[in-house]
């Protein structure tokens, strides 16, 4: 009853419609019909029959529909018959972008409350020093490597979603039609990347928020569990993970048989002969973690393009493990041309020092620490599909 009328777009089959995806419609269910005047007039024939109990996203309360229990709910086809998935996809890769900025945003708030808790929290001696006082368990090493990890993927998945919102805008505006499908066809493959990638992380980041806290992450009174709950349904909305890893390797990967992944992979070595010219073991170290991240995606991406021709289901077997590899990937490149940038603006010396060195420090901990496991998905995702269908289904 908030609303004055309660508009639902639901996906549904026609009487004489084919099998299959083709045969499903959109329709518009309004809750009230209108009337004459375009007013809500008479009820529609549809009821929420409960509220559903979630693991987590309290404040946002989902409900089961029942439709045509009393004759029959009246629907307005939106569009032409059998076009209701494609239409759906409309809406959905804005729902997938956004999706994925969720699964940044609770990671980002996991971080920001974790760093203020271990900023705080007093616990054991300093182990670089011979005093024998208690200190705030940020000076530790390992509560050290969680907030890095945590603050270093964060900053890759920003910069890699703010790389991707500014390519949808790119090509609306682009003048030029072929320019424009080219940065759409890019903006088209990060998608499921931005979705699949962002939302996992978001769920490990918030796990590691929750272990930064030690036993107090357990007790609901900090709130840091509560981002756990919040951040694992991400995964599941808007396809699950596992069908933005298909989509990725079936569609877009298979549509031009990589070339717009290997473009990226250019884009990804012409950043490293760039930074050749840039001084510091900093860009160095982060120029190294570079050049092995695009050998290794344009491996991977050559890969998948040739099974996805010849053997599609182990192609489809290793897509999780190449959806993850390529998402680091592509990471750790922003997150060089952000410090190729932080580089350039400290020799300037007309900007804020600790800002950009710490994009350095960042950048340099993500190309070392964060690169290299990731990139070791290029062997999983070969060998993946020699062993996942040799079981039968009665062996599991």
């Amino acid at each position: 009853d908030m609303a004055e009328n309660i508009v639902h777009l639901v996906l549904a089959r026609t009487p004489d419609a084919p099998a299959g995806v083709r045969g499903i419609s959109l329709f518009i269910v309004p809750k009230y019909l209108p009337d004459a005047d375009g007013k809500p007039g008479k009820r529609n024939d549809l009821r929420c029959v409960s509220l559903e109990h979630k693991l987590g996203i309290h404040a946002s309360p989902t409900c089961v529909m029942s439709f045509g229990d009393d004759g029959g709910a009246v629907g307005y086809l939106v569009g032409e018959e059998g076009r209701g998935l494609s239409y759906m996809f409309t809406m959905m890769n804005n729902a997938r972008l956004s999706v994925g900025i969720q699964g940044l945003a609770i990671a980002e708030r996991a971080y920001q409350q974790a760093a203020a808790f271990a900023r705080t929290r007093v616990q054991s001696k300093d182990d670089g020093s011979a005093k024998p006082d208690s200190v705030a368990i940020v000076h530790h090493a390992d509560v050290r490597r969680m907030l890095m990890s945590m603050r270093a993927q964060i900053e890759a998945m920003r910069a890699l979603g703010y790389y991707t919102a500014a390519g949808i805008d790119g090509a609306l505006k682009q003048p030029d039609k072929a320019a424009g499908r080219k940065i759409q066809d890019r903006v088209d493959l990060l998608i499921p990347i931005v979705k699949a990638w962002f939302t996992d992380l978001g769920n490990e980041i918030a796990s590691t928020g929750v272990q930064i806290h030690g036993g107090m992450g357990f007790i609901e009174d900090t709130g840091a569990a509560q981002h756990l709950r919040d951040a694992r349904i991400l995964p599941i909305y808007e396809g699950t993970n596992g069908i933005q890893a298909r989509d990725l390797v079936g569609r877009k990967v298979a549509k031009d048989g990589g070339e717009t992944m290997l473009a990226l992979v250019a884009d990804m070595r012409a950043t490293a002969e760039e930074m050749k010219a840039a001084p510091g073991d900093d860009i160095e170290a982060i120029r190294t973690g570079l050049v092995a991240a695009a050998d290794a995606l344009e491996d991977a991406t050559k890969w998948v393009a040739q099974s996805v021709k010849t053997e599609l289901v182990s192609a489809l077997a290793g897509s999780v493990p190449f959806l993850r590899l390529a998402g680091t990937a592509l990471g750790g490149w922003l997150l060089a041309r952000g410090a190729l940038v932080a580089q350039t603006r400290l020799g300037q010396r007309d900007s804020d020092p600790d800002f950009l060195e710490a994009k350095l420090v960042t950048a340099r901990f993500y190309a070392e620490v964060i690169l290299p496991p990731a990139l070791a998905q290029l062997g999983p995702l070969k060998a993946a599909g020699r062993t996942v269908f040799v079981l039968s289904e009665e062996q599991f």
